[in-house]
């Protein structure tokens, strides 16, 4: 795949603004329509709410902070300044915030340009209520998914108002994260370690270079993926090319979520060790293995890797269909 198909499949609009960069060309972002959009708090500090219950005896439940409060209520006054849009399910996070957002009619101005004040009013309450040297409250630009898919609406609705309770238990159940056996997706089946709840993400995103990609090249696909993964987009590669390697490094060093697949799959008894064990401690990584586990050491097929980047594919298709 060459530089411009790639730039083309990821479909980036290189002339709008951060908050106005669109995920699907040609989309009409005016128009009548239904998204699910996801804004990520800077350094997903922990500023909107407090997490309580433990997601299965005790109802998990986000107690919102005075901030928490304030974005909510910015969000619910979207309305009054575009009548032409309604606020649909959203679930306040203790560091984003999913909402769905029903376009009824044309509005004046493109969907960026409305999240774009919705996060200005956000920024006020944040000077006001929180002492901080950092600049802003939100990550810069926004996640959006259009929901235009048979189901989608209703499956999208019900991942917001699970997201409480789907936090409760990566926090409160570690044991989730050992290996597990029989994960399907699609007409592929893996072994797992890590959280498998990263499988259930609303925007999964395949990381898929040519090795053909010059430094230069690849320094510019990295900064497009990791402003993915700061709103939201969980990243999804076998990290074989080396532009699939720096960015999905990149991702994990920057704490982002990812979803790897391997060529050797895992032992009985397999643990994750050193930084990997934190990150699947802190829920951010998910290791996933198509075929047996093996103790000698082998050059991974061409073969194989084409395999391992279309299941990585599949993967991101299943979850949006």
């Amino acid at each position: 795949m060459d530089w411009d198909r790639f730039k083309s499949k990821q479909q980036w609009a290189g002339d709008l603004k951060p908050s106005m960069k669109r995920r699907r060309v040609g989309h009409d972002y005016q128009g009548r329509c239904i998204y699910m959009i996801t804004l990520v708090v800077k350094g997903r500090r922990p500023l909107l709410g407090t997490l309580t219950g433990d997601g299965v005896i005790e109802p998990a439940i986000v107690e919102p902070t005075p901030l928490g409060h304030a974005v909510i209520q910015s969000l619910k006054g979207i309305p009054t300044f575009y009548p032409e849009i309604d606020i649909w399910p959203f679930q306040l996070m203790p560091n984003h915030l999913h909402a769905i957002v029903f376009v009824k009619e044309r509005i004046p101005a493109h969907l960026g340009k409305v999240i774009n004040g919705f996060k200005v009013g956000c920024n006020r309450a944040y000077k006001e209520l929180v002492k901080s040297d950092q600049p802003g409250l939100w990550e810069e630009g926004y996640n959006d998914m259009i929901l235009d898919r048979e189901g989608q609406l209703q499956r999208m609705k019900a991942y917001i108002l699970d997201n409480p309770r789907r936090l409760a238990i990566k926090r409160n159940h570690p044991d989730l994260f050992r290996v597990q056996r029989n994960i399907n997706v699609g007409n592929y089946t893996f072994a797992a370690l890590g959280n498998v709840f990263l499988l259930e993400s609303p925007c999964l995103m395949q990381v898929q270079c040519t090795r053909k990609l010059t430094k230069e090249q690849i320094s510019t696909i990295v900064h497009q993926f990791l402003s993915h993964a700061q709103n939201g987009a969980v990243l999804v590669s076998p990290s074989i090319s080396p532009g699939e390697k720096a960015v999905m490094k990149t991702a994990f060093e920057h704490g982002f979520p990812v979803i790897v697949l391997q060529e050797n799959g895992f032992a009985p008894l397999a643990k994750p060790g050193g930084r990997r064990f934190d990150a699947c401690a802190r829920g951010r990584l998910l290791m996933l293995a198509p075929w047996e586990h093996h103790n000698d050491k082998r050059t991974i097929k061409r073969s194989q890797c084409l395999d391992l980047n279309e299941m990585a594919r599949v993967i991101c298709i299943t979850r949006q269909q």
